[in-house]
């Protein structure tokens, strides 16, 4: 029988905090039943891994939150977003679609075949990403309830050199770039990051990657749900694609810390 690993973890932090580090894209795991649908080889499949992870931002993640003044809480991911992308609209709102990118990715990093024509996305949506989607909320739910607000801040990597796949890969690959969302990015939240991330280099605003993730039952909604995206780029903390981190990584660590401290 196969052991299927725990799909995400909520890692307590202080009842106080309304702060909860989102960690969705960097594990590597893909349990047997979902690995017998894509069509990539062994080989061909750590590859992808090594492009579309993002390595070592559940450990920058962790290190923050051991660091900082009042603990923040941690969501994170622990499969794979080759299973699920929990942070993929499930319907075609999503624009990644157009790459083959929805919630379930049917084209790699390289617009090469993951999953074959036809797939059915159902069993997946169904089995990791709705579950997914209701304990994040419920998260956020606990935060608000504890301490009348919540700040979300989602801890992403990208690649230095843009992927094929990417829609939006003309513009500036900052070391930091800090993805916002008009209703839910406050002024002070932006302040704050730039000031803590100043340390790392220079911070950039919604490129390459723009928006942030807010579950839907807040979304546009509740102005005390907070949130900011937060993409590294890899080169700062590690080698790449999908290598070992360096000395950079204490770096972004302290730096995030500093933000948690300030909200």
């Amino acid at each position: 029988m196969t052991v299927v690993p725990p799909s995400f973890d909520l890692l307590p932090g202080d009842p106080a905090s309304p702060v909860i580090l989102h960690v969705p894209h960097s594990a590597r795991e893909i349990p047997d039943d979902v690995r017998s649908g894509i069509v990539l080889d062994d080989a061909a499949l750590e590859r992808e891994l090594d492009h579309i992870t993002d390595a070592h931002t559940a450990t920058v993640a962790e290190e923050a939150a051991r660091a900082a003044g009042v603990t923040p809480w941690r969501f994170v991911n622990r499969l794979s977003r080759l299973v699920v992308d929990p942070e993929r609209f499930p319907d075609e709102r999503e624009e990644m679609l157009a790459v083959g990118m929805g919630a379930v990715y049917t084209r790699t990093t390289h617009k090469d075949v993951l999953r074959p024509d036809g797939f059915d996305a159902g069993p997946l949506i169904e089995r990791y990403f709705h579950p997914y989607a209701s304990a994040m909320t419920e998260a956020v739910s606990d935060r608000l309830a504890a301490t009348g607000r919540c700040v979300i801040v989602d801890v992403h990597s990208y690649p230095t050199t843009p992927l094929p796949y990417e829609l939006h890969a003309d513009g500036p690959r900052p070391p930091v770039c800090l993805g916002t969302d008009p209703f839910h990015t406050p002024p002070a939240l932006l302040d704050a990051a730039r000031e803590a991330f100043a340390r790392c280099g220079e911070t950039g605003l919604d490129s390459p990657f723009a928006g942030t993730y807010v579950p839907l039952r807040y979304y546009g909604r509740r102005a005390e749900v907070t949130a900011l995206m937060v993409e590294i780029r890899r080169d700062t903390y590690m080698t790449e694609p999908g290598g070992s981190a360096h000395e950079g990584l204490a770096r972004l660590a302290s730096a995030l810390t500093a933000l948690v401290d300030a909200v």
